[in-house]
């Protein structure tokens, strides 16, 4: 059934609409280059022209004779392109008008459509790239820091491809050593095929073990590292917000309750991505918006890979401080005392019943103090101190981690088959369950609505 999705030529706008020095619309498919020549007017023929080369001419819609616009033509011919097919980009001028024009004239003449993501699959579909590269294609449209842009290209360019082909290697290689013992037992001495099987699973397993230990510092370098900034109001959380950004990104008033939404922002905390979320602060109100505005922090804070609570120094511990305290109890968390500059009130002892010392940051926000603390204590929690690398982020997809942790549980049971000296086959049968969940992972083995959800997220052009 997919076989029949490569039978057409495909188009789409691959830049993004709105005003702009260059807009391209890009065409795939067997005929792409003939049909962008029916509509093209130059010195040459695109038919003529070689492989990824540049032409200068005009686009004409071929029904009504209009020009359309001065282009510049790229002929790309298979199957030395991305998708491995013919390709064609025009190069027309940028604004929403002109590129849709361009758009609608080649799919009157015969183009149709592309689906979102078509391109990169059928790349996918034509054996350019297994599933894992796909999926880094649309984690680097999607970095929003130079570290997940970095590991994006690393998986773009097979790193998870190889550690999984490593494993199956291994994995196919025990497969064909049982087989060749039940097809010739005589050659095999007692025992030692049951010792061979058991090292080379527990290698299998010892691998895919380590690499699942690397998964959440992989889905922190792909999405960052979700970090919700709670507490009452006017307690400096907007201001929080506008120092680790150096910016002034939360209007900051001394009216309780100015922030009412979620204000989100991408940005790298001394090379930790991390995605921040100022929230309404949370207290009982009487105001609806101001209310939903509450319901909306404390959910934000039930997700969140780790919750910044802020209290002031100035103010003693209050009953919403500790509701607080205690909501995010189980969450990994820092309490922030801001405003140190000003005359003290609450200390660390009245906190220790609620959160330990060390999840403790004095900080003054206004005079920049405690800003470095607070960056070494995010590393400690989540990356034991040390700076996180792109490398640490081969298996942040969750797709991955599932297949991987499926994987990791079929060689598993293969070790306790094995130790129990149960029948060969069975053992086999342990490890193609193990080698069917690792080919989910780059595409060998998955089912087509999986493939199409995957898709699907990515934009039209690409």
């Amino acid at each position: 059934m997919l076989a029949n999705q490569l039978d057409d030529i495909i188009a789409a706008i691959s830049t993004p609409l709105g005003m702009g020095g260059i807009g391209i619309v890009r065409m795939s498919g067997d005929g792409a280059i003939a049909l962008a020549d029916r509509l093209f007017s130059g010195k040459k023929s695109l038919l003529d022209k070689e492989s990824h080369t540049l032409s200068y001419g005009k686009i004409i819609d071929e029904h009504s004779g209009e020009i359309i616009d001065e282009v510049l033509v790229s002929v790309m011919k298979s199957p030395n392109t991305y998708t491995k097919e013919d390709v064609v980009e025009i190069n027309c001028h940028g604004g929403m008008l002109v590129t849709k024009r361009v758009l609608e004239t080649l799919l009157h003449s015969g183009a149709r459509l592309a689906d979102a993501g078509e391109f990169t699959k059928r790349a996918f579909l034509n054996g350019r790239m297994d599933l894992t590269q796909a999926e880094g294609v649309i984690d680097l449209i999607h970095s929003q820091t130079d570290v997940s842009r970095e590991s994006a290209l690393q998986q773009m360019q097979g790193r998870l491809t190889k550690e999984v082909g490593i494993m199956r290697e291994q994995i196919l290689d025990m497969i064909a050593s049982i087989e060749a013992f039940i097809d010739y037992p005589e050659h095999d001495e007692e025992g030692e095929n049951y010792h061979t099987l058991e090292a080379g699973a527990k290698y299998v397993f010892n691998r895919m073990e380590s690499l699942l230990q690397t998964a959440d510092r992989g889905k922190i370098i792909r999405e960052g590292l979700e970090t919700v900034i709670v507490g009452k109001p006017n307690v400096g959380k907007s201001s929080l917000l506008n120092w680790m950004l150096e910016e002034e990104r939360a209007i900051v008033t001394d009216v309780a309750g100015t922030t009412r939404d979620t204000v989100e922002e991408y940005f790298h905390l001394d090379g930790i991505p991390m995605k921040l979320v100022d929230t309404a602060g949370i207290r009982e109100t009487g105001d609806v918006v101001e209310k939903i505005g509450v319901e909306k922090s404390k959910a934000y804070a039930q997700k969140a890979d780790l919750v910044l609570m802020m209290l002031d120094a100035s103010r003693p511990l209050e009953a919403e401080d500790i509701e607080i305290l205690e909501f995010i109890s189980d969450k990994k968390s820092l309490v922030l005392l801001n405003k140190v500059d000003l005359k003290q009130v609450l200390s660390l002892e009245d906190l220790a019943h609620y959160m330990p010392k060390d999840q403790i940051i004095t900080i003054s926000v206004k005079e920049n103090l405690g800003f470095d603390e607070l960056v070494e204590q995010i590393k400690n929690l989540f990356f034991s101190g040390e700076n996180i690398k792109a490398e640490d982020g081969i298996l942040g997809n969750t797709r991955h981690k599932n297949a991987l942790f499926q994987s990791k549980e079929a060689m598993a049971r293969c070790l306790v088959t094995i130790e129990n000296h149960m029948p060969e086959d069975f053992v086999s049968m342990d490890l193609q369950d193990a080698n069917r969940y690792l080919g989910e992972i780059t595409g060998d083995v998955v089912d087509e609505e999986i493939i199409d959800r995957i898709f699907t997220k990515f934009c039209l052009g690409k």
